[in-house]
This record gives structure tokens, C-alpha cells and sequence, in this order.
């Protein structure tokens, strides 16, 4: 596994082993402790079978320091390193998305996916059908909204906007 204690804390939940020598899975998740150690764990293990599972494609992240690599980055030197793809399991994962659709009880019609990023958030909204709002606080421009063949509900400056009172969206 690489990430951090969200991850394992999530994969213990729901009783999945965490072996260091021959693991079914090499999981990869968000997280700011990776070295290159942890690296070539992973790729040894990809190469000798392991199966490679991520919890997104997210490529970078935004922070209050600016953008860093997120796990989609960290999965494609994997990829590109052992040959092999990985499967992302989260957003915009459909089954992912719609098994928690359906654990709230709601309808398609009833759901609104509110994220800062086209290429996951956004992407998995539109794939299913969802209402989206994307918020202008990610990697995601009023300018790069053309690049997609696809286009959220609403876009916003920033989530306030969503509270009652609060100034109109941009567009």
C-alpha cells in the first residue's frame, strides 16, 4: 500500500490484509510520505503479480502551497515502469460512483457531484447523469472548460456560493 493512514484505516474497515511479502493488490492512494523505497517495492511486486488499484486518477492536487502530485501521478510511474494499467476504483469510477448513489438511496435524478476537477469529478457526474457543480478552487480554469467534451451543471468561484445568500455562480 502506499498512502496514508486514511487508507489503511479504510482497507482494516473492511478486513483486507495487509501483506508486505506476496499481496494480491498493490494499492495506491493519496499521501505525501512517498519515497522511492516504497517505489520499487510496488514495482517489484507489480512485476512478479501483484494487481495494481488506485483510489483516483487524479494527476496533481491543489494545496494552500500550491499544486503537488497527486495519486494518478504516482500510478502512472507504476504503469509505466512495470507495463501494467491499473484500476482506478474511485472517482469516476462508475461502479463507484453509483454504489454510493445507491447506499444513500437516491435517485439519479437527486444527486449533485460538487468537485474541483474536470477530469475526475466532473467526468464521473456526466458519465452517470448527474447534476455537477464544479468549483474553481482545482486544477480546473474558466478557460480549460473547452478542452472537454462534456461540461458540469454550474460552475463556481467557490463552494460559499452554494450557500443561501451568497453571490450568483460564474456561469
Amino acid at each position: 500500500m502506499i498512502g496514508e493512514g486514511g487508507l489503511l484505516t479504510a482497507l482494516s474497515e473492511v478486513r483486507y490484509a495487509i501483506s508486505q511479502d506476496s499481496p494480491d493488490y498493490v494499492i495506491v492512494g493519496e499521501g505525501r510520505v512517498l519515497n522511492f523505497e516504497m517505489v520499487e517495492r510496488a514495482h517489484r511486486l507489480i512485476a512478479a503479480g501483484a494487481g495494481l488499484l488506485s483510489t483516483n486518477s487524479d494527476t496533481s492536487c491543489p494545496t494552500d502551497n500550491g499544486p503537488r502530485p497527486g495519486c494518478g501521478a504516482i500510478v502512472s510511474l507504476l504503469e509505466a515502469a512495470t507495463g501494467r494499467k491499473a484500476y482506478h476504483v474511485g472517482k469516476p469510477n462508475p461502479f463507484m460512483m453509483r454504489a454510493a448513489r445507491k447506499r444513500m438511496g437516491l435517485r439519479t435524478d437527486e444527486v449533485i457531484m460538487i468537485g474541483d476537477t474536470m477530469d475526475t469529478d466532473i467526468r464521473g457526474a456526466t458519465d452517470l447523469g448527474f447534476e455537477s457543480i464544479l468549483v474553481l478552487t482545482g486544477s480546473s480554469t474558466p478557460e480549460t472548460l473547452q478542452d472537454y467534451p462534456f461540461a458540469p451543471s454550474r460552475v463556481v468561484d467557490s463552494i460559499a456560493e452554494l450557500v443561501p445568500g451568497r453571490s450568483a455562480a460564474v456561469s
